[in-house]
Order: C-alpha cells, then sequence, then structure tokens
C-alpha cells in the first residue's frame, strides 16, 4: 500500500506569516495534530503540531509560526506505507507533509499516524499480548489538581494525554485537545498569579471518560481493534483496578513492524 493510497488531500496549512493564535484555532477547530507551513509558493517549510500550541497561553499575540516550525521529512505519493510509518516513528512525529516530488516541495495532503493506524492489517499483527510492549512507567494526573499543573507536566514531557486517577484507581483520560478546545482553560493558566482563580481550576472538569482499557493478558490485535472501534490514541493496560502500563498508536505500529 502506498501513501497515495491513503493520504489526505487539500490539508489544512498555515503560511509562515500566519499568526500564532491563528494556528492554534485551526488546530483545536478541526481537531488535527499538526499543520504544514508553507511559503508563499506552497512549498513546504515544515510543520507546526498541538504540542507546539500548547505551549501558547496567550489570548493575542503577534508572534508568527515561523519561529516554531519542527523540520520534518517529506514523503510523496509512492512512498510505501509503511515506510512512511518507520520515518515517523523515527522522528516521534504524528504527520509528513505530502509533496509532489523531493525536488518539488509543493504540498499535496498530509499523511498522518490516525492514518496509517487504520490501514493496519490485523491478519498481518504479531500474536503478543500488550503486557510486552506497554510503557510501564505510566504518568498519570489526579482529578483534584490544578489544570494549570497538569498543562505544565503534558508541555515537559510531550505528552498527548494522561490517565486521570483518584487514589490510584483510574477514572478517565486528559489530552491536549481536552485543554485546547476550552478557552477558559487557558486564560486561568494567564492569570497563575492568582492562586485562588488557578487552585479552583480544577482537571477533573476537563476530564475525558471513560478511560478505555484492557488486561495484561491481551493480545496486541484486541488493543488495536479497540482503539479503532472507540477512535481513541491510547489504551491503558489495568489489572486489579490499577493502571500497570499504557499503549499507544506508536507502540501498536512499531510493534506491526517488528521493531
Amino acid at each position: 500500500m502506498l501513501v497515495e493510497d491513503i493520504f489526505s488531500r487539500d490539508p489544512l496549512y498555515v503560511e509562515d506569516s500566519t499568526y500564532l493564535t491563528k494556528a492554534r484555532q485551526l488546530i483545536r477547530d478541526n481537531h488535527v495534530r499538526g499543520l504544514p507551513i508553507v511559503d508563499s509558493r506552497c512549498q513546504v517549510l515544515g510543520v507546526i503540531t498541538s504540542q507546539d500550541v500548547l505551549r501558547i497561553t496567550s489570548t493575542k499575540s503577534n508572534v508568527t509560526v515561523s519561529g516554531f516550525k519542527v523540520q520534518v521529512p517529506t514523503v510523496t505519493g509512492d512512498t510505501d506505507v509503511l515506510d512512511a510509518a518507520r520515518i515517523m516513528l523515527k522522528e516521534k512525529s504524528n504527520l509528513l507533509p505530502v509533496v509532489e516530488s523531493q525536488e518539488e516541495k509543493k504540498l499535496r495532503g498530509v499523511v498522518t499516524i490516525i492514518d496509517i493506524f487504520k490501514h493496519l492489517d490485523i491478519s498481518k499483527v504479531p500474536k503478543k499480548q500488550i503486557s510486552v510492549i506497554m510503557s510501564k512507567k505510566v504518568v498519570t494526573a489526579r482529578l483534584d489538581e490544578p489544570v494549570t499543573k497538569v498543562w505544565d507536566r503534558m508541555v515537559e514531557r510531550d505528552f498527548t494525554g494522561l490517565p486521570m486517577v483518584r487514589d490510584e484507581k483510574p477514572m478517565g483520560i486528559i489530552t491536549r485537545f481536552d485543554i485546547l478546545k476550552r478557552g477558559w482553560a487557558r486564560i486561568s493558566k494567564e492569570s497563575e498569579t492568582r492562586p485562588t482563580d488557578s487552585m479552583q481550576l480544577l482537571a477533573e472538569k476537563l476530564m475525558s471518560s471513560p478511560l478505555f482499557s484492557l488486561g495484561p493478558e491481551a493480545s496486541v490485535a484486541e488493543a488495536i481493534e479497540l482503539m479503532l472501534k472507540h477512535d481513541v490514541g491510547r489504551v491503558s493496560v489495568v489489572e486489579e483496578g490499577r493502571i500497570m502500563g499504557i499503549v499507544d498508536r506508536s507502540d501498536l505500529i512499531k510493534c506491526y513492524l517488528g521493531e
């Protein structure tokens, strides 16, 4: 299968002169992982990601995306999908611009880790338990924590989502988009100098539930099927009511590739 068969055509993008706040709005309103950045000739310069815009707390800013662009490889329509997946894993990128050719970097579209994940051949998934590939050092957030503290943790550690717990028991999850789509959370972030305000805004208010989970003996194929069914980016591994690990799309694709 080639990138040509699965990539998103006519993608959202921004020019390098676009304000960061506008890029944030596009990412938030369209629930995308990032945007290609192009010049006036629609030549790809890089991308800006949801992680980048999560760092922007101000409501108004004259800063443009130019200084925040991330350099990522580009692919063409005739790139093999699994090769594109390997590039994403190596670069730790969730999307790659698709261009006319490696000589002509005109933007044609984007291919994302979600596009690739949706097209995995379940019949070719290695017969492994998720306990073998899960990340065991799980960082969580408490329901009673201020949003600002959880926000900082996600930015500093480059997390797309954190399981939320009460007394170490899983209750839900908080993601980048849960924060980005709520403007009042950003206003609280700007007001950290007023402890009373920020302390009253708890992470529980932004939590999504349920937290989808499987036992450690579940197979990799089961994890893929569960995530596809519910359109989620990660599954917690839970045993006796406690989170033992977590697997995300990248973990599962890496396993699929035998890496």
